[in-house]
Formats: structure tokens, C-alpha cells, sequence
């Protein structure tokens, strides 16, 4: 079943390629990470985002599908149009 719901959460994702997303990561020790980016790339085991410029870091950084099963990592999808956000989680 697992499996399944990893592969729901990356067919949600596949329709938003190319868009701006943004990143709220667990950086441990009680440090939350929020980042902007387009979603570049999805694959079977991960998704890849591309950075902002702003943040130099890095350019690309790359999540498995397991990170937002566990709520370790949230995924907001930017509208372009009128800047809603819509959340990209799995409901239990």
C-alpha cells in the first residue's frame, strides 16, 4: 500500500512540473527551511527543484515522495495569477 501512496503523491506532483513551488523543510535541531524554487524534474524515487537565484547555497536539491508521506518536507504549489498557494500533501 505504501507504494502505492508514494506513486499518488508523484502523480500529483507530475502535473506541476515546471512551476514555482515552495519548500518548508525539517532542518533538525527544531530549525524550520523554506525555499522557492521550480519543480524541474520528478522521478521514481525523488522529485528535483530548482532554486532561486537569491539563495546560493544550492541550485538543485532533490526530495523523496517518502519526505511528504512523513510531513517532513511540505510542497506548495505558487499561482502565478493571483499568488494562492495550494498544499500538496497525502490525506490519510
Amino acid at each position: 500500500m505504501a507504494k502505492n501512496t508514494l506513486s499518488e503523491i508523484k502523480h500529483s506532483l507530475d502535473a506541476y512540473v515546471g512551476q514555482k513551488i515552495m519548500l518548508r523543510a525539517n532542518g533538525g535541531r527544531r530549525k524550520t527551511v523554506e525555499r522557492t524554487g521550480v519543480l524541474e524534474e520528478t522521478y521514481p524515487s525523488v522529485f528535483i527543484v530548482k532554486l532561486d537565484e537569491e539563495q546560493q547555497t544550492f541550485k538543485r536539491v532533490s526530495y523523496s515522495y517518502a519526505d511528504i508521506l512523513t510531513e517532513s518536507v511540505e510542497v506548495m504549489i505558487c499561482d502565478d495569477n493571483n499568488d494562492n498557494e495550494m498544499r500538496i500533501t497525502y490525506i490519510k
